[in-house]
Formats: C-alpha cells, sequence, structure tokens
C-alpha cells in the first residue's frame, strides 16, 4: 500500500492545513473561554470596562473636538483664498515690533487703496473695508438688534465669495456715491420680513437714513459663535466715512488685496510693501508703519493652534489610558489566580500553553475594545446632543477617529493582557491544581 511522504509537496500542503484548521480552533476555543470568563465575571468585567472606557472616551473627545473646531475656523475663512493680502496697523502673527509701538500706527486710508488699486501689478481686485460699531435696523413694524455691519465697497464680492440668495449686490458707481443701499443677511431679513424674497427694496432705518433692500445673503448658519453673515448687514464705505470720518481708529479700517492666481507671492508682497512705503514718505532706516498680513499665515496660526490643542489633550488623556490599561492587567491577574485549579485541569488534559496564553490575551483584547467601543458611543452621543443644543455648530466624528479608537483599545488589550497570559501559560499543571486546591 502507498503511504503519502510528508516531504513531497503534496504532503507538506497537508500538513499546513492541518497546522491552520488547528490554529482556528485553538482561537475559537480560547475565544469562546475567554467570553465565558467575561460573562461569569460580570461584576469584575465592569470595572475593567469602565476604565478603559472612559480612557477611549478622553482621547476620541479631544480628537474629534479639535477636528471639529478645526473645521468650524477653515470654514469660516474657506470664503477667502489664502494668498489674500489684507493690509492695516495690526500684525495677524507675531512681529519683532513691540506692541505699543504698532498700536500707534496710523490706519490705511481710502487714498491708499485707490493708489494701490492703480498702480500695483499682478493685483486682481481690492477693497476697502470699515467695521463700524453694532447696531438695531428698523422697519416700521419690527427691529434686529445687535447687528454686525460691515462697510465696503463694490470689489468686496470679487474677493470673498459672497452668495446671494435674494437680489444683487452693489455696481461701481453706487460705490464711489455712497449711496443709501443695504445687503442683509439671511436672519436679518427673516427677523425684519419674515423671509428673503419679501426683503428686496424694503426700507430698513439706520443711523437716522432710510436704506433701501438691494440683495440678501445666502443662509450660512453659526461660523465662530456669532460671528455669522446670517447676521450681517454691508453697506458702503463711503456712506460710512461719512459717519465716522477718516480718522477714526475705532473702525479698524483695511485694505483687502486679491492678486492674480500663479504669481510670485513673495516678490508681490515685496512691492506692495515698497508702495506703501513710498505713499508714507518712508526713509530706508524707517520701520513699516504697516503689516502686510496673508490669509495663509492665519491659517498656519490656525493649524499651530490645533496641533498643540491635540498633543495637550492626548497627553492629559493619555493618563486615562494608562489607569485603565492598568485595571485590566490587575483585574487578569485576579483571573488568572481565581482559575489556577482550572487552567491545571486544562493542562493535565493536553492542553498547550499557546491555548491558555491565548485564553487570557482574548479576555484582556476583549475587554478593552467593548470598552473602547462604549467609549465612541459615549462620544457620539455627547456630540449629538451637544449638535441639538448649540443648533449651529457641527461636530464631526470621523472614521479615522473611529478607527483610532478601536485600534488604541486592540494595542491597549495586547499590553494589558500579554503578562498575565504568559504567566497563565507557564503553570506546572500539577503545582497549578494542588495551588487551586
Amino acid at each position: 500500500m502507498y503511504k503519502q511522504n510528508n516531504k513531497t509537496p503534496l504532503g507538506k500542503s497537508k500538513h499546513f492545513t492541518q497546522a491552520i484548521l488547528t490554529y482556528f480552533r485553538i482561537l475559537k476555543e480560547s475565544f469562546n473561554f475567554a467570553i465565558n470568563a467575561l460573562i461569569n465575571h460580570k461584576f469584575r468585567s465592569f470595572l475593567s470596562l469602565l476604565g478603559i472606557t472612559i480612557g477611549i472616551f478622553s482621547v476620541i473627545l479631544v480628537l474629534a473636538g479639535v477636528d471639529s473646531l478645526k473645521q468650524e475656523i477653515e470654514g469660516s475663512l474657506s470664503g477667502i483664498d489664502k494668498n489674500t493680502v489684507i493690509v492695516m496697523r495690526f500684525p495677524f502673527t507675531p512681529t519683532d515690533i513691540p506692541q505699543w509701538k504698532w498700536q500707534q500706527f496710523p490706519d490705511v486710508t481710502y487714498d491708499e487703496y485707490r493708489s494701490i488699486k492703480r498702480n500695483t501689478p499682478n493685483l486682481e481686485a481690492a477693497t476697502f473695508v470699515m467695521q463700524v460699531p453694532l447696531k438695531i435696523i428698523k422697519t416700521d413694524h419690527a427691529s434686529a438688534s445687535n447687528v454686525n455691519i460691515a462697510s465696503i465697497t463694490y470689489e468686496y464680492a470679487d474677493i470673498e465669495e459672497l452668495k446671494i440668495a435674494q437680489g444683487r449686490f452693489f455696481t461701481e458707481s453706487e460705490s464711489d456715491r455712497g449711496s443709501t443701499l443695504i445687503v442683509i443677511g439671511d436672519e436679518i431679513a427673516n427677523s425684519l420680513f419674515g423671509s428673503a424674497k419679501q426683503a428686496i427694496g424694503r426700507k430698513v432705518k439706520l443711523y437716522g437714513r432710510k436704506f433701501t433692500v438691494i440683495g440678501v445673503l445666502k443662509k450660512e448658519g453659526a461660523a465662530l459663535g456669532d460671528y455669522s453673515k446670517d447676521n450681517f448687514v454691508l453697506i458702503l464705505t463711503n456712506f460710512a466715512r461719512k459717519i465716522y470720518g477718516d480718522n477714526n481708529r475705532t473702525t479698524f479700517p483695511r485694505i483687502i488685496i486679491k492678486p492674480k492666481k500663479g504669481i510670485d507671492m513673495a516678490e508681490f508682497r515685496a512691492i506692495l510693501t515698497q508702495r506703501f512705503r513710498l505713499m508714507r514718505g518712508l526713509k530706508p532706516d524707517n520701520v513699516d508703519t504697516f503689516f502686510v498680513n496673508q490669509m495663509k499665515g492665519v491659517t498656519d496660526v490656525v493649524d499651530n493652534i490645533t496641533s498643540t490643542l491635540n498633543q495637550v489633550g492626548l497627553l492629559i488623556s493619555s493618563f486615562s489610558l494608562l489607569v485603565g490599561g492598568f485595571g485590566i492587567a490587575n483585574i487578569m491577574f485576579m483571573s488568572v489566580k481565581e482559575r489556577t485549579n482550572l487552567i491545571g485541569i486544562q493542562k493535565s488534559l493536553g492542553a498547550k500553553n499557546k491555548f491558555i496564553l491565548l485564553q487570557f490575551l482574548f479576555e484582556a483584547v476583549i475587554l478593552a475594545i467593548i470598552g473602547g467601543l462604549i467609549g465612541i458611543f459615549l462620544v457620539f452621543s455627547v456630540f449629538w446632543l451637544a449638535s441639538q443644543l448649540t443648533g449651529e455648530f457641527e461636530f464631526i466624528l470621523s472614521s479615522a477617529n473611529i478607527l483610532i479608537g478601536t485600534v488604541v483599545s486592540l494595542v491597549i488589550g495586547l499590553i494589558s493582557g500579554i503578562l498575565p497570559a504568559v504567566s497563565a501559560s507557564r503553570l506546572n499543571p500539577v503545582e497549578a491544581i494542588r495551588k487551586g486546591m
């Protein structure tokens, strides 16, 4: 009778298949033992779950919270190109010039805006903006209080992506005349007229004058706190100049410049800086009395802040994870001690070391993963509740953060369970039975 030689390819393949099936059987039996152990010791399992749940909850809450904040800020800035330049007396980023000194710098002027617009190469659009105090806007039958007012020139729509839901934007001639026209946000339109469609052509009272509504901005939702275009109205700079003058430092005048695409930004900023120096008659040894701020600097600052928040939050959360990991390890060592007799019996009946090791390792990993999933669910619940309460702010729990939470749970389970599992697998069966008795 022919006998298969294990050294042949067919024999090796058969031996490999049997080994794989054996390992799967061991994994299945170890998994079942681990599940039964967790069910039979519910209170102990609950205590272990509590520690790892709090740890994973803290980690995911930090990651998701910072991601939500970052997206909210970036969403607020998304309508403006990162190459957009804002010239004003304030810096956007840290500077070597002392604060007391740059606070004395003169504001940019309307004449400087017009000169820059005419004489700067590679400039696509420029607008002169003044921020004026909050005001009450009234109609004959309604009013809206604490309204944010921005005075702009007609080019503003070419720089920031303004979406007009109803009506139109300002024209060049209206901008030059400083006409009493107004573009209002969606919330203002609803407060005063009931809807955006009913606002066009209607009159509102502001600064003791009657303004005609020519446009309503598309609903945006909350951006940063109350800073939303829904609660904004836009009037023309040349009208605001008549009210506040050209030397009112509370209006924070600024020139917003959009360069053409594909140009060398360093060169563009250098030319812009030189033109301002010439207009202000600054000597070579004089410092700039203005700041050429680029929106990219703002986004870089946002990235640095969110990165720091992530690092600090994760450092604090890691202590919770550490406590959770120690909790699992402690419970597993107790489990090994309580089941010493059972381990001895299993080994005396032929259970291999790897079977015992996997049994306890599975128990630790399952505990950690269940705790992690509960932690992720709690974060989701907290974010859902927060979204309902805030109404506008969008909290994000991304799939990447869920994956991070699951993987971290798995790793914590492996690290916490490896030592108890190894100690259990190395028990001598005779001594284990004797100790258990």
